[in-house]
């Protein structure tokens, strides 16, 4: 299964979106960014979403950013998987 989309795991907490999109667009353009973050505090809860316009620099993000160091965090970087609706 070939996605454009990335799951960001392990982020430092301090992390806004726009610092994230300048570390992923040396791969190629992004389309989308997002920090998920705690409904009642409104704080990161550590992970995102990184999506580029095509397949091929997602894999090459994936393949360089993964197990890097950010902020003093080891990257965790995987394909996102969508939800599946019950």
């Amino acid at each position: 299964m070939e996605t454009n989309k990335l799951f960001v795991g392990n982020l430092s907490w301090g992390l806004d979106w726009r610092e994230l999109k300048d570390i992923f667009k040396e791969f190629g353009e992004v389309s989308f960014v997002r920090i998920v973050t705690d409904r009642e505090t409104g704080k990161s809860r550590g992970f995102g979403f990184v999506e580029f316009v095509n397949a091929e620099d997602a894999a090459k993000a994936k393949e360089e950013m993964d197990g890097k160091e950010l902020e003093g965090r080891e990257l965790k970087i995987d394909f996102a998987q969508e939800r599946k609706e019950d």
